[in-house]
């Protein structure tokens, strides 16, 4: 792209993605597959993903499905086969019926982030990605989007903001909305390798401190660590000896995989979440994943809500005459679920994060207490989610 172009030729539907992460590019696939022509703006000088694990769950999966994908990712995943949540001496307090869930909902998988990544990126045509794009200024130009970045200026008829809990996209057209909040506690994360794959996975509870345990298919151990923190605190270059300090005499594993554990490898990250926006959508323009409806990580939804929410937004985009109508649809649709997810997601972490011994008694004793089924019903609302159908888009665009 020169100074200034326009995306797509004469006659053909063109679209701008401001964000080269999983969601956007989600996007990308699935606006390409519906006969868009697209452009994806990296700020990062190169496409990548940082070095965690992710929790595809079914919903997600099916998304991944739509998008053509999910064999691909299904060859490079793990399905999960122990999965609840236990104390830090490794009581289980709640254990998951993997079995069950997959029979019902579909498997959840494992797979590192850099490999989901990789699948998107290479169902994209060569060309679609544009990085070292730093994007400063948007604007609607009546039936058209511009985008100002680092490498000139580009006009579509749609704009997609998937450049996450900070979004520049989101700053410029909803200069009103509610800024992150931060949610009280700080989230280590690592890939760890101990020579062996481990057996099952699930998270421990104590008082104000999480772990939380994944393996993945290439016989490696995603490890989080989570704890109660003032905002913005940092242990440069000691960061794991933060994490051995806080959590090296909980149950096994954890202590083996914070010994195999490489400081390199070990990222620390405070938990933000996005108040409720008012709408997803202005003119032509519409806010995707992080950008609309960032949530803490207590559910792992916010991959799956964006990869919804890409596969939902290419098929209004197909089914409805012209974008603005389709993105008000989008609104309806996307707006309410994730809505809800995000609110769940952050009274989860509440509870799990109580730091009073009484109120982490109560909480573990309710957690023992629960049926096994309880918690199956408990997610059939989110797992249960199925790519919508243009049979269905009338009836409600409400999902």
């Amino acid at each position: 792209m020169g100074k200034a172009g326009h995306v797509g030729g004469a006659g053909e539907r063109s679209a701008i993605v401001v964000g080269g992460g999983i969601g956007g590019l989600a996007a990308g696939v699935a606006l390409t597959r519906s006969g868009w022509q697209v452009r994806v703006l990296e700020r990062s000088g190169a496409f990548g993903e940082v070095g965690a694990g992710l929790s595809l769950w079914p919903n997600g999966v099916r998304a991944l499905e739509a998008l053509g994908v999910g064999d691909q990712v299904r060859e490079q995943a793990l399905t999960e086969t122990q999965a609840g949540i236990r104390n830090t001496s490794g009581r289980w307090l709640s254990r998951t019926d993997t079995q069950e869930l997959a029979r019902r909902f579909g498997p959840v998988v494992m797979i590192h982030r850099a490999q989901l990544f990789d699948i998107l990126r290479t169902a994209l045509p060569v060309g679609t990605l544009c990085a070292d794009a730093r994007v400063t200024t948007v604007g609607l130009r009546g039936r058209r989007v511009e985008v100002h970045y680092g490498k000139g200026v580009s006009q579509a008829d749609l704009l997609v903001a998937a450049d996450g809990i900070n979004s520049t996209v989101r700053r410029s057209l909803w200069p009103q909305a509610p800024a992150p909040q931060y949610a009280g506690y700080t989230a280590w994360r690592a890939v760890v390798d101990t020579g062996r794959r481990l057996s099952g996975g699930g998270e421990s509870w104590g008082r104000g401190e999480r772990v939380g345990i994944a393996p993945l298919a290439d016989g490696r151990t995603y490890l989080f660590c989570v704890a109660d923190a003032p905002e913005g605190q940092r242990s440069p270059g000691n960061e794991l000896a933060e994490m051995r300090r806080r959590f090296g005499r909980w149950h096994d594993p954890i202590p083996r995989l914070l010994t195999a554990a490489h400081e390199e490898a070990v990222m620390r990250h405070d938990i933000y979440a996005l108040p409720p926006l008012p709408s997803f959508v202005t003119g032509r323009a519409a806010l995707l994943g992080d950008a609309a409806h960032a949530m803490t990580p207590n559910l792992g939804q916010g991959a799956n809500q964006a990869l919804e929410d890409a596969v939902t937004l290419a098929v209004l985009l197909d089914a409805y005459p012209d974008v603005e109508s389709a993105l008000a649809a989008y609104d309806r649709r996307r707006r309410p679920r994730t809505q809800r997810i995000a609110r769940r997601s952050h009274r989860i972490g509440i509870a799990a994060q109580w730091h009073s011994a009484p109120a982490a008694a109560l909480r573990d004793l309710l957690l023992r207490l629960a049926p096994g089924s309880a918690m199956l019903n408990a997610l059939a609302p989110v797992l249960s989610w199925q790519p919508p159908g243009r049979d269905d888009l009338f009836a409600s665009d409400i999902g």
